[in-house]
């Protein structure tokens, strides 16, 4: 009894603590993350630029859901769909693919660190829980938008695209945002100025996807209006 009672002591306690946690980062920039740390350390420099999504080019979030989460206003943290399509791509042989939702990458970029299998996942899907809960799908978009890798050392659409473009992510064309979008998914591999083969192709369809998330809905949630 003794043992259950010291274990139930720090299950509370870690919840109070992730729950407060993500409390937080509802009000507050993301300063730092554990995929940052590990840039650091492997000697990159750090650089970041913190744009509020209501300051950031509406297209840039279209992009995203374009390419990395067609229903992210939709579901509520976890698209089952995609997971189990993507499940089925990969059993096939081929290049892996993920079925991860914007809202569990913003919870392992946020509050974990890249790799750990399958106990990192079980906290990344706790934490998705949380921000699900916790912060309205804006909020979701707008870290996500801030903290994701889009280059070597680089974190954040507004400081990937002073990177690629030579100006900040409140005016974006389809092109650009579809092209960093286009990186996110392997960012220390693919470069969105002068891109190249897949990041060209891929960023040229995004673009073009942009209209149609813009046209069908698909970022209602963002929309204040």
């Amino acid at each position: 009894m003794g043992f259950l009672r010291i274990f139930a002591k720090i299950v509370f306690t870690l919840v109070l603590v992730t729950v407060a946690w993500v409390g937080l980062y509802r009000f507050v920039p993301v300063p730092f993350t554990w995929t940052m740390m590990g840039d650091l350390m492997s000697g990159h420099t750090i650089t970041k630029d913190w744009m509020p999504l209501s300051e950031m080019d509406p297209d840039m979030a279209r992009a995203a859901i374009a390419g990395e989460d067609s229903r992210f206003c939709s579901h509520h943290g976890f698209d089952f769909k995609a997971m189990a399509g993507a499940a089925a791509r990969n059993a096939q042989g081929g290049r892996i693919r993920g079925g991860s939702t914007i809202s569990q990458q913003t919870a392992k970029n946020a509050f974990l660190f890249q790799g750990g299998g399958y106990v990192r996942k079980a906290f990344e899907a706790y934490f998705t829980v949380l921000i699900e809960v916790l912060w309205p799908k804006r909020r979701i978009m707008e870290v996500y938008l801030n903290i994701a890798e889009t280059g070597i050392g680089t974190y954040g659409a507004n400081a990937g695209a002073i990177r690629y473009f030579n100006h900040d992510a409140s005016k974006l064309s389809p092109t650009e945002a579809g092209r960093i979008a286009a990186v996110l998914p392997l960012p220390k591999k693919r470069a969105a100025i002068d891109p190249h083969g897949f990041v060209r192709k891929h960023g040229n369809t995004l673009s073009r996807r942009v209209s149609v998330v813009r046209n069908d809905g698909l970022d209602g949630c963002l929309r204040t209006s």
